[in-house]
């Protein structure tokens, strides 16, 4: 996809208490980095918006699926934009099957690669900063209260997190 395009693009948003929780720590990075809010998610598919029409892929791929959970791998940072610092995800297979069905139903298929991952800033920043910060006590900390929320809402004895759809 160029640039410039319009985009459509696919998100699962963590359930609560998680989604709370992460909505406040991106809202506390941002204010401190001076940064932009955005509602926790990770994008499941991304297409050209020309042509597509969101309302019918969901009703079409979104039957009778139910909550998604995934597994912390943990904090990374890296030098894209949005991706400064991030919660990884392990590899799932329900969630690459949804990311393939949402291509398979997009008028527009596009080559997006499913990387599962819950991005906590967007900024550019130097990778010394982004190093540090995603070895910070603060950070540390936080990702050990995220995973604690995680595990505290987890759908079933397994120990990953529940996704509501979005």
């Amino acid at each position: 996809m160029k640039a410039c395009e319009q985009i459509i693009a696919y998100w699962l948003c963590p359930a609560e208490p998680a989604r709370g929780h992460l909505a406040s720590l991106i809202h506390d990075l941002a204010r401190r980095f001076d940064a932009p809010v955005f509602e926790p998610h990770v994008t499941v598919y991304v297409t050209d918006a020309a042509n597509e029409k969101p309302e019918v892929v969901l009703a079409q791929v979104m039957k009778s699926r139910g909550q998604y959970a995934l597994s912390i791998r943990g904090l990374d940072f890296s030098e894209k934009f949005t991706k400064t610092l991030f919660v990884q995800f392990a590899p799932d297979p329900t969630l690459a099957e949804l990311s393939g069905d949402l291509r398979r139903a997009s008028v527009s298929p596009s080559d997006y690669e499913l990387n599962p991952h819950l991005s906590l800033i967007y900024k550019e920043m130097d990778e010394e900063t982004r190093r540090t910060r995603s070895r910070s006590p603060e950070l540390d900390s936080t990702s050990r209260a995220a995973i604690w929320l995680f595990e505290q809402t987890r759908p079933a004895p397994r120990s990953r997190p529940p996704w509501k759809k979005s």
